[in-house]
């Protein structure tokens, strides 16, 4: 086959590619089947949690100090018996909300002075945002639960048997995600306080949070777009 024949090939390949692909709704490319009480829960009927860590300025830390909280990292790594994932989310920052804000503070100023200094912030900030690249960081810590094999492939046998309705299936999967969700939580105590013993602050998401960190990850140029008005 010649160059040209090639290329044809690969062109034909790519398109048949992207045609299959845009066949299939977007939710077939996401691992996620639902969002429940703050749990995720995927296809495979894993679960995962999620933690949102304070962050900790080491470099303003003694040396002293930084070798006692690397040490502490450590031992709460070798302390865990499961995997966990530290997932960083860096965005530029979003100004336009605190902009709006001065805005409607300038309008509701009576002294003029307060006026022109407002109104020169305002401008300062502005000018600022645009001329340089300003990042928010957040930090994350994926907790995993993965239901073994025997007990997956148990399930989906006794329920062939034993579930005759959807009621009863409902029922039992109900039953079956407490259990899951019970030993999850305990591995989320563990993060938790094994992060707390080297001075970082975390908490767990909710439902609404979880959907709202998931929809920013799959939709990263929402904060580009102009904002809503009125």
């Amino acid at each position: 086959m010649n160059g040209d024949g090639a290329l044809h090939a690969s062109r034909s390949t790519l398109n048949a590619l992207s045609m299959a692909l845009s066949a299939k709704p977007t939710q077939e490319f996401v691992p996620i089947k639902e969002v429940r009480d703050g749990i995720v829960v995927l296809k495979d009927e894993s679960m995962r949690a999620v933690l949102m860590a304070s962050s900790m300025n080491f470099a303003l830390k003694s040396a002293e100090n930084q070798n006692a909280i690397i040490v502490q990292f450590q031992d709460f790594l070798n302390s865990l018996d499961f995997s966990i994932q530290i997932y960083v989310s860096s965005r530029r920052l979003d100004i336009r909300p605190y902009i709006a804000l001065l805005e409607e503070r300038y309008k509701e100023q009576v002294s003029e002075l307060m006026k022109v200094q407002t109104r020169e912030y305002v401008g300062f900030i502005k000018n600022f945002t645009e001329t340089t690249n300003i990042m928010t960081k957040t930090f994350f810590v994926v907790v995993p639960f993965s239901p073994t094999m025997l007990e997956t492939k148990s399930r989906g046998f006794l329920s062939k048997l034993t579930l005759k309705s959807q009621s009863s299936k409902a029922v039992a999967d109900t039953q079956s995600f407490e259990e899951h969700r019970s030993q999850l939580e305990q591995r989320l105590s563990s993060v938790e306080q094994g992060l707390t013993r080297i001075g970082v602050r975390a908490v767990p998401l909710g439902t609404d949070e979880v959907i709202e960190l998931f929809y920013k990850i799959f939709n990263p140029g929402e904060t580009e777009k102009p904002m809503p008005t009125g």
